[in-house]
């Protein structure tokens, strides 16, 4: 049975009509035209899916759309403020730290969260955090690198 969900997707309002267990992956890519969080695996452990839903990384392939419901959520569509990339994503590309690319909004959001709640993370709290993120073309030495950077130029 279909259900209103009402909850802001960087920074706007968002109404949805839906079934409330449908996947919040699937009405940000279907519904709103969203795509820059990816579908990997459809359970929860490759990352590729990621968004900040309140301050906090959530899997969008496996969160049901009901639990949105008056969320605020963030996409790799929201992260930049105009034309200035946010500090995450700057790193990410002064390092090099994406090669295919199908992992990095995910890696960036994650990173966010991270960065959000603690802006001087030790390797080992990094390497925590992003572990639920996976790339297929193993950068993870330069994705490391990366949210290291990016800790520093938050900092700033």
């Amino acid at each position: 049975m279909d259900a209103t969900v009402i909850f802001t997707v960087n920074g706007q309002k968002t109404t949805v009509i839906t079934d409330p267990r449908r996947s919040l992956l699937d009405v940000l890519r279907e519904d709103l035209h969203l795509t820059g969080a990816k579908y990997g695996c459809g359970e929860g452990r490759c990352g590729a899916c990621s968004v900040i839903m309140d301050g906090r990384r959530v899997l969008s392939c496996i969160t049901p759309v009901g639990e949105a419901n008056g969320k605020t959520i963030r996409t790799i569509e929201g992260l930049a403020d105009g034309d200035s990339l946010h500090p995450v994503q700057e790193a990410f590309l002064e390092v090099g730290a994406m090669q295919c690319g199908y992992c990095a909004s995910g890696m960036i959001l994650t990173a966010t969260a991270l960065l959000e709640r603690n802006p001087n993370p030790t390797d080992e709290e990094i390497v925590k955090e992003m572990n639920v993120n996976l790339c297929r073309c193993n950068g993870y030495t330069k994705i490391l690198q990366a949210v290291r950077r990016a800790a520093e130029k938050i900092r700033r």
